[in-house]
């Protein structure tokens, strides 16, 4: 099993067996109990935690998964790193290109005054329309290759002003980076992104170290904007077939409410790209 898996095991065997945690023998205790609940020997289990064991078959996960109280994306996210553990590949991969398809970028024009745009599967923001980037205050300051949701987050100083909730924000933010970089932990994209986190972001050092991991679902988000004011809205994310993990972010509100009110001034009073008309600006990206 990779390391990976193994400390998600740990860490669900440290909460679910925490009345094993006193005494000299305490590991083997909470191992003891962890493998006895998944029909698994103990020297079996302990080979899985110490990584002698590399291949656990389906069954053994899922039996695990069960021991351990693990939800449906925890186990996903388990089978996942079991099953690159498996066929790991000692060079790592290169990082995804930075390109967007010339119909996406049509495609976020065509959904103004709706705030979108295009994100990598590390949270580089690649094509934008306008709202897309001005619905995150102060980011259009940061050079176009600089502009990531996960940065933005952690290291702009607008970021707190712009979330009433930002710890839950946050959270959500580092959990899904450890999901993607679960199976993709060499990636140079990845690496990169949460190595200057680790280093900047106490916060950020600490949720990592929670190895919590989740999936993306549609909710509602509230932005107290400096231009617009407090607006909430509905997101949604979806997959870029063909790509290396790209997705199109868009928030909307039901036309005629304040909030969509909202969105229509930030669309008109958002900052334009140099050279452009501002009549009718088209969705932009960065150049690379």
């Amino acid at each position: 099993m990779s390391s990976a898996a193994r400390r998600i095991v740990r860490r669900r065997t440290g909460l679910w067996f925490g009345w094993f945690t006193d005494g000299p023998f305490a590991g083997d205790r909470a191992a003891g109990g962890a493998s006895a609940l998944a029909g698994i020997s103990i020297d079996y289990y302990v080979r899985l935690e110490r990584g002698k064991e590399t291949r656990p078959s389906p069954a053994v996960l899922d039996s695990l998964a069960r021991a351990l109280h693990m939800d449906d994306q925890e186990h996903q996210h388990l089978r996942e790193l079991a099953a690159r553990a498996a066929r790991y590949a000692p060079e790592p991969p290169p990082a995804p290109g930075r390109t967007v398809r010339p119909h996406l970028k049509l495609l976020l024009e065509s959904l103004r005054p709706n705030p979108a745009y295009v994100i990598s599967r590390s949270m580089d923001l690649l094509a934008w329309n306008p709202g897309g980037l001005a619905l995150y205050a102060g980011l259009e300051d940061w050079p176009a290759k600089h502009r990531n949701l996960a940065r933005y987050l952690f290291l702009h100083p607008a970021a707190r002003d712009l979330f009433p909730d930002w710890d839950r924000q946050i959270t959500g933010c580092v959990a899904r980076l450890r999901a993607v970089a679960g199976t993709a932990p060499d990636a140079p994209d990845l690496t990169h992104l949460v190595g200057e986190l680790l280093l900047k972001s106490p916060d950020f050092a600490g949720l990592w170290e929670r190895y919590e991991v989740t999936g993306r679902k549609p909710a509602h988000k509230t932005f107290r904007h400096p231009q617009v004011g407090t607006v909430t809205l509905t997101s949604q994310s979806l997959h870029v077939e063909g790509t290396p993990g790209q997705r199109v972010g868009v928030y909307i509100a039901e036309p005629g409410t304040p909030d969509h009110d909202a969105l229509l001034l930030l669309d008109m009073t958002a900052p334009r790209p140099a050279g452009r008309p501002t009549a009718a600006p088209r969705a932009t990206g960065d150049p690379s």
